[in-house]
């Protein structure tokens, strides 16, 4: 085994020597050569090349030599699959250079998320005539993993896997089917698999249950994304020995402020809690406490290991994939009403004016009086009736609130704030409806309190000149908000420079309130770059903020755990308590950010599953909704509409419109009738009902109900 040092070593000379500038190939025992190596140090150097090799920091040439992989336009990197067939590679490390387009034939055996090395092809662009490079996978370094989750079927000759994954298109081949029967969820062990051309071979490792079981559709997607199911043995048995006695412990005692937490209705685990109190002066003091699960979640333990390994919980559906275990996560760190809870307090003073004139941090003892759900506290904000302390001190808030909220808009921050959409599921995982929760001023009120504090917290930390974990969000590219500006224009808005935060935020309050806002505002989001976490504070665009972390959810992300360790550290003397190097913070950052895309990709596609599933039952119930549609997308095959009531998006096949033969305008982006001259175009409104469910595509398609399209006529 080649120990660190040793690599680094020679990872450094052979680097050198390739990027010296009259560097031509040469093959291994040239390089060897080279660099003077001895027998012994030879050894070492054939392994740590392999090493190189595999992560994509040398490329292998013709005839066995090697270069550096932008010498041959060669790109190491992540490739994301679409379920269309075509892929992006995301250049590792960081680039400010595009993502690499890859075309559905050139994808190889690559499956989403393994690293790859792409050779660019510099006589192509990527799709739709874009500036993006193309390229084609020419080697997989690095498999993400080695299973595949599917519904077994068998053939007149062969034993199949049809994978639940849109992306991975091929059927895996299975020689036996062991306790497998037709119609089991199953989860497969691939073997290698080295062409594209030839669906893949596999081995049945789990049975999960009947596809349609209760559940089971669920467990398949904690499956496909490697989520775990149960915390090790260690880590429960060190959360049993942690004792429940809480002590004041030199804190600061809150427990006499009018504390309140507002959450979710269906929210377990509390992390925030939040206080105002109006100041003489005109001023405002803001209290935004956090569960203190750093007082219990240390450095060294199992459960600090294990933590760190999930990076966050994860929401599914009908479940949650904990971060911590119960006794933590719904327990002792949970902010529950009427008990006391160590938090970690942060306080911030505004002047009359709204200028920031203190903020301290402090280790406290809090005892909620009020645990509110949205629902209750938007209640109490909008009633006339307010001689309740309760409800008093919630306005009060909100005076705070909307205060905050004025002042970040003013600063350009960016409204996109989306409704939330929850299935509902009876007891036997059926969705019974699809309810759609707006995001509301008792959303805001929150939301306010926690940017501030987050801003606050990053802000202390680079003043201090401190390794710190930061969430970032970096600047758009120009050419994929250009696009975007398009695509507003073909709802018939007029848009400015939209490279200018004003315009996006101008368009942003024109299309508030209408029933295309959400088309728009998540056609806006796609177009920006995804926030993640790292090691330096280059700032956050949509908030328009310098200084911006996460500090607010320590229970359910690890990232905000890092920051509280961080934050304690700065508060006692230097050198009194150890802190995380920027390159340690770094391998944290990354690896959060990458457990955060999977959270998100498995909890999008949970409630995307239970979605179909409604829409399936309709149909088999014979009994079918009207719903109101919006058109979000004409192609030549037929329009894409929403439902703005569920969020859930649709094809409507040309075919199926059949007042009139449409004929597609592809310069405008609409369809027009031969016969009416009437337009289908983004949009419009139209009622439709549900025509077919494809649970393996994941696509639903829907039909106009007649007399409901847009009458607008075609001019002459």
């Amino acid at each position: 085994m080649l120990d660190l040092q040793q690599y680094m070593d020679i990872r450094s000379k052979v680097l050198a020597l390739l990027a010296t500038p009259n560097y031509h190939p040469l093959r291994r025992a040239d390089i060897a050569g080279k660099l003077r190596l001895t027998a012994a140090e030879r050894r070492d150097f054939r392994r740590a090349l392999d090493e190189m090799i595999e992560k994509g920091e040398v490329a292998r040439v013709r005839k066995d030599k090697f270069v550096l992989p932008e010498t041959a336009d060669l790109v190491a990197g992540k490739i994301q699959l679409n379920e269309k067939g075509f892929a992006f590679v995301v250049r590792e490390p960081a680039s400010d250079e595009p993502d690499i387009f890859i075309g559905e034939e050139d994808t190889g055996v690559a499956m989403n998320g393994d690293r790859v090395l792409v050779r660019l092809q510099r006589d192509r662009r990527g799709s739709r005539g874009s500036d993006k490079q193309a390229g084609r996978v020419i080697r997989i370094l690095e498999r993400a993993h080695d299973t595949i989750v599917g519904t077994f079927q068998k053939s007149k000759l062969f034993h199949i896997v049809i994978p639940d994954d849109p992306r991975f298109m091929h059927d895996v081949y299975v020689k036996t089917a062991g306790r497998a029967v037709v119609g089991d969820k199953v989860v497969v062990k691939l073997a290698e698999w080295t062409s594209r051309h030839t669906s893949p071979e596999g081995e049945i490792i789990e049975v999960l249950g009947k596809a349609d079981a209760p559940g089971v559709d669920i467990l398949g997607i904690i499956r496909n994304h490697h989520l775990p199911t149960a915390f090790a043995e260690q880590t429960l048995e060190e959360v049993d020995r942690i004792p429940e006695t809480i002590s004041l412990d030199g804190r600061r005692d809150l427990r006499k402020e009018f504390i309140v937490t507002i959450d979710p209705d269906d929210a377990k685990d509390f992390d925030d809690a939040v206080n105002v109190d109006e100041l003489p002066d005109g001023g405002w003091r803001l209290g935004v406490h956090i569960a203190d699960v750093s007082h219990y979640v240390r450095p060294g333990m199992a459960i600090d290991r294990e933590a760190n390994a999930r990076g966050n919980s994860v929401y599914l559906v009908d479940r949650v994939v904990p971060m911590l275990p119960e006794k933590l996560s719904n327990n002792l760190c949970s902010l529950r009403p009427r008990e006391d809870r160590y938090t970690v307090s942060c306080f911030i003073e505004f002047d009359a004016g709204m200028k920031t004139r203190k903020v301290e941090f402090a280790r406290s003892l809090i005892h909620s009086r009020h645990r509110l759900t949205y629902k209750e506290a938007f209640a109490r904000l909008e009633s006339k009736q307010d001689h309740d302390e309760l409800t008093l001190e919630l306005k009060k808030m909100w005076r705070l609130a909307e205060k905050l909220r004025r002042q970040r808009f003013t600063r350009g921050s960016l409204d996109l704030e989306f409704a939330e959409v929850k299935v509902r599921l009876d007891k036997n995982g059926k969705p019974t409806h699809i309810e759609k929760i707006e995001y509301d001023i008792s959303h805001q009120l929150v939301e306010e309190f926690m940017l501030a504090a987050n801003e606050a917290v990053a802000r202390f930390t680079c003043e201090r000149q401190s390794p710190g974990m930061f969430r970032i969000h970096e600047d758009p590219d120009l050419g994929k908000l250009k696009d975007f500006r398009v695509y507003a224009q073909t709802f018939g808005y007029k848009v400015g420079d939209v490279t200018h935060r004003q315009e996006l935020q101008k368009l942003l309050k024109t299309v508030k309130g209408t029933t295309e806002e959400y088309a728009i505002s998540l056609a806006l989001l796609r177009s920006l770059k995804r926030a993640r976490y790292a090691a330096q504070p280059v700032g956050h665009y949509g908030l328009a903020k310098k200084y911006y972390t996460h500090f607010t959810s320590p229970i359910r992300r690890y990232a905000d755990l890092v920051v509280h360790r961080t934050l304690l550290s700065l508060l006692k003397p230097a050198g009194a308590e150890p802190r995380n190097s920027l390159e340690e913070i770094g391998r944290i950052a990354e690896h959060c950010s990458k457990t955060e895309r999977a959270a998100d990709e498995a909890e999008k596609e949970s409630v995307e599953l239970k979605k179909l599933e409604y829409f399936q039952q309709q149909l088999l119930g014979g009994k079918l909704d009207d719903f109101e549609a919006v058109v979000c997308s004409v192609k030549n095959f037929g329009i894409f509409v929403e439902l703005p009531e569920s969020l859930v998006q649709g094809l409507v096949h040309v075919s199926t419109l059949e007042d009139d033969f449409y004929e597609y305008d592809a310069l405008r982006e609409q369809l027009v009738g031969r016969r009416t001259k009437r337009i289908i175009r983004i949009g419009d409104k139209l009622k439709v009902q549900v025509e077919r469910v494809d649970v393996f595509k994941r696509q639903i398609d829907f039909h106009v109900l007649p007399g409901t399209s847009t009458h607008r006529r075609a001019s002459k």
